[in-house]
């Protein structure tokens, strides 16, 4: 977890110098394009509070199951919750993220060679959801196996412990050989299960923290106010329903209580940060710079891979493919329609953002 963190702050950090590469680029941007400063601060100020407290309550949502009974993960209604976010982040990543990134790197402002000669959006999506799926694969495969030796190692200092009682307690050990083996397989699945979802927590906020930077440094950066009112209202939902998908990851991951507050409280941020950042370089960055819209348009894709993996694999695959959810046509159903309806809701907000 601290190595996840670590890796977190160094790639906010370098979102966070992005920007000023491209001062003083030549760019083509829309000269009938209407500038209102004062105006356009207005909805700044707006969204950034706006997109802080809806981002703070999405993803506090799931985590209430620790307070109240009907949230748990357990209990069906959490199912639906998780069923309706998940539906939320696989729209972020088709409709929002990834069309931005397939303007972004086939604009007029980028060379022809080799932009306009190669699908790069499609390629670096592609490889970003392998990318994931080799980290999960690889990060799971690690912890079972380092959890598994841990716990042999256990249950062999505990046998070694009933030897040395003598052979009157020869039937107890056998019968306690037994028992540990029974637990040793529950553990065992039960550690697999833990870790899996603490995997898909992290590399799910890794994805979003992208996306969510870049999308507030553009409505920082933005002096039209008619450009900015929409998002703000568009992104104070998005933020909130994407929240709330993290959210019941991290529920599920049962994490410790300074590590839960750390990725709540970094989600929250991400957005209404990079509005400030955006804001800080109004005045000598542009969005339809060269440097911009590769940078942009690379970690789109990225993010837009690494979301669509995450929804499809390990949010909607796991759960849709459990045994609990096959075995309960209701649940089915109700799941079923939570997903539409959170892909749907997050898709018509796309008529905005």
């Amino acid at each position: 977890m601290a190595k996840f963190q670590q890796l977190l702050i160094t790639l906010f950090c370098i979102l966070l110098l992005l920007p000023s590469s491209v001062f003083g680029e030549c760019t083509c941007d829309n000269e009938d394009e209407v500038e209102d400063k004062s105006q356009a601060l207005k909805y700044k100020i707006v969204g950034f509070v706006a997109i802080l407290l809806a981002s703070a309550l999405g993803v506090c949502i799931p985590l209430l199951g620790r307070t109240v009974p009907a949230l748990r993960p357990e209990k069906d209604i959490f199912f639906l919750i998780k069923a309706f976010a998940a539906g939320v982040i696989l729209s972020t990543g088709f409709i929002h993220v990834l069309p931005d990134a397939f303007e972004n790197l086939t604009s007029p402002c980028l060379n022809e060679s080799p932009w306009q000669d190669f699908p790069f959006t499609g390629f670096v999506a592609m490889m970003s959801a392998i990318g994931t799926l080799m980290v999960d694969s690889f990060a799971t495969s690690y912890y079972k196996n380092s959890q598994s030796d841990k716990v042999q190692q256990e249950i062999g200092d505990s046998e070694k412990e009933g030897e040395q009682e003598g052979p009157l307690h020869v039937h107890t050990h056998t019968t306690h050989g037994h028992s540990h083996g029974s637990a040793t397989l529950l553990l065992n699945s039960a550690t697999s299960d833990l870790m899996r979802h603490r995997v898909i927590t992290q590399v799910l906020e890794l994805g979003i923290v992208v996306h969510s930077v870049i999308i507030g440094i553009s409505v920082g950066a933005s002096m039209n106010p008619e450009t900015i009112k929409p998002l703000v209202g568009a992104l104070t939902f998005h933020q909130f329903f994407e929240g709330m998908g993290l959210g019941g990851c991290i529920t599920q991951a049962k994490f410790k209580s300074k590590a839960v507050a750390i990725m709540s409280i970094f989600f929250s941020l991400t957005t209404p940060v990079g509005i400030v950042i955006g804001l800080a370089i109004s005045s000598g960055y542009s969005e339809s710079s060269p440097t911009a819209l590769i940078v942009q348009g690379v970690f789109d894709s990225a993010s837009a891979g690494i979301l669509i993996y995450m929804a499809l694999v390990d949010l909607l695959g796991a759960d849709f493919m459990s045994e609990r959810m096959q075995n309960n046509g209701m649940l089915q159903i109700g799941a079923n329609v939570a997903l539409l309806l959170g892909a749907g809701l997050m898709t018509l907000l796309a008529k905005w953002a």
